[in-house]
């Protein structure tokens, strides 16, 4: 059955696309443009790291890491949105970011553009899920339950939710679409009524709390920062917004299910990452105009939340208003789960990982990469069950692991990105997409990004996360040891030039086994 506005000329100019890359249509075409919005709004989702987040501001440069940092957080995650909006406008793939890795450069920056994405989805994943369980805690497992927070509870917790965010994802694109379009809906009218309720339990608007630098570092900020200064304390809070806004790489690997994906994916990822920052800014300067006072606020460190919720809103509407978060937070890891599963079925359909045979199979039933699917799951519980047995000084791996996680998640965008730089005109991009910008604004937003990379790292490496540099430079050395020692003989890449052609008879036999006919259907 052919989606409404989506004719069968549609549908055949996005197989056509699909088909010159090598690929056969194997996963279903069934999300809309809302949808491919929604998946990637579902994972930046500002209920999740918006909020449990909160304290890398709140007990940083205070007010001011809110009202002036958070836009220009934003702003940094925008600027990659936009040069990757280009680019998956030419090249409309599962698995995006490793292709135009890919094809942009060269085998070897493929590879590696995809290593580092799906170390990145991985542990964000993970850190997603733990984030959704502290919330969990905080909210109703220890004051309703008289749950404590051990190990065991934790992967427990987690097996449960991440097992249910896979089972749905398992079911098909048509389910795990619905309830993330349903998702996008729940951020929107959650974000609005948490900033209602905050406004109306503010005891004064004091804008210029927003505008107000301080230093709550060490001690007074509840340790969530060590002592520092207050620019460094100020930096340190961006990645509050940068954090938070990440994973709209999501509508680029879910392009094979997306209709018209060359127009749809580029606006899709630009407009979430537009309505995360506008609606996220207004519920978290709410949330800081409702604080008592920032003194206060800023020793709870990393319970603030719950903290100033209980200090000033009625405990019905509290308690709605966390089921929705809650609701919104594992919608969000159901989104996550979509794209570290399409990563993983690109990678594989091409080789690049272990058991790729097995990884890259599509069920006839559901249309959905099973393998990968679970495989991902399993991978980000596992990561997660290892990283609370270990702590590294006083530094809950948790922290380090985010830290990690963007440092990884922004350098495959970036590769991607730097090497579009160098290709624009030449025979490796010569073709642009529907969605152009132009070569001087794609050019001067693939600059932007190469600094805003270089701002994160150097951010993110910073005490209590120190250990993410040598985790970051650690994860290299085994990437290059890996990279010479066997994928560099081994590995072929996505199919380029005449490998495409030869493909053809695969392509049709792909296509026949899932069930795939030439027209809508």
């Amino acid at each position: 059955m052919a989606a409404p506005g989506y004719s069968e000329h549609d549908k055949s100019e996005d197989v056509k696309v699909l088909h010159s890359m090598g690929y056969a249509q194997e996963l279903e075409r069934r999300m809309s443009q809302f949808s491919n919005f929604a998946v990637s709004f579902s994972i930046i989702c500002i209920l999740s790291g918006g909020i449990n987040s909160l304290a890398q501001a709140t007990s940083g440069a205070g007010g001011a890491a809110i009202g002036i940092g958070w836009p220009l957080g934003c702003f940094v995650s925008l600027v990659f949105a936009v040069a990757m909006a280009q680019i998956s406008s030419a090249y409309p793939t599962a698995g995006g970011l490793y292709h135009w890795g890919s094809i942009l450069g060269n085998r070897f920056t493929g590879w590696l553009t995809a290593w580092f994405n799906l170390l990145g989805l991985v542990t964000v994943l993970g850190a997603i899920n733990v984030g959704t369980y502290y919330f969990f805690m905080g909210s109703f497992g220890t004051p309703y339950f008289g749950l404590e927070d051990t190990t065991t509870t934790r992967i427990i917790f987690l097996a449960i939710i991440t097992g249910a965010q896979a089972l749905v994802n398992h079911m098909g694109i048509g389910l795990t679409a619905k309830l993330t379009d349903f998702s996008g809906y729940l951020i929107f009218a959650t974000a609005i009524a948490l900033s209602i309720v905050c406004l109306a339990a503010a005891p004064s608007y004091d804008i210029a709390r927003l505008l107000t630098f301080a230093n709550y570092s060490g001690e007074i900020g509840g340790n969530v920062w060590p002592q520092n200064s207050t620019m460094w304390v100020f930096l340190l809070g961006l990645l509050l917004p940068i954090y938070t806004i990440t994973g709209y790489d999501a509508s680029a690997h879910t392009s094979e299910e997306t209709l018209k994906a060359a127009h749809s994916v580029p606006r899709a990822m630009v407009s979430s990452v537009l309505w995360s920052a506008a609606f996220g800014y207004i519920m978290l300067c709410s949330f800081v105009l409702m604080l008592p006072n920032m003194e206060d606020a800023a020793k709870q460190g990393w319970n603030v939340f719950f903290w100033a919720m209980n200090e000033r809103v009625n405990p019905v509407v509290k308690d709605i208003l966390y089921l929705a978060i809650l609701l919104a937070q594992w919608l969000c890891g159901l989104a996550t789960v979509t794209s570290v599963s399409r990563m993983i079925f690109a990678f594989s359909r091409d080789g690049g990982l272990p058991g790729s045979k097995a990884l890259s199979k599509v069920s006839p039933t559901y249309r959905t990469p099973v393998a990968a699917i679970w495989t991902g799951s399993i991978l980000a519980v596992l990561f997660v069950w290892f990283s609370s047995l270990v702590s590294i000084g006083d530094t809950p791996v948790y922290t380090i692991v985010v830290a990690c996680t963007v440092i990884f998640l922004f350098f495959s965008f970036t590769i991607p990105i730097a090497l579009g730089l160098f290709a624009w005109g030449t025979s490796k991009w010569n073709v642009m997409g529907p969605w152009n910008l132009g070569e001087g604004v794609f050019k001067l937003f693939a600059v932007l990004s190469i600094i805003a990379m270089i701002l994160i790292f150097v951010i993110g490496v910073q005490p209590p996360n120190d250990w993410a540099l040598y985790i970051t430079v650690g994860f290299l050395v085994v990437t290059a040891i890996v990279w010479f020692g066997f994928e560099a003989r081994r590995f072929q890449g996505p199919p380029i030039g005449d490998e495409v052609a030869k493909r053809a008879a695969e392509i049709a036999a792909a296509e026949r086994a899932v069930g795939e006919t030439g027209g809508a259907h």
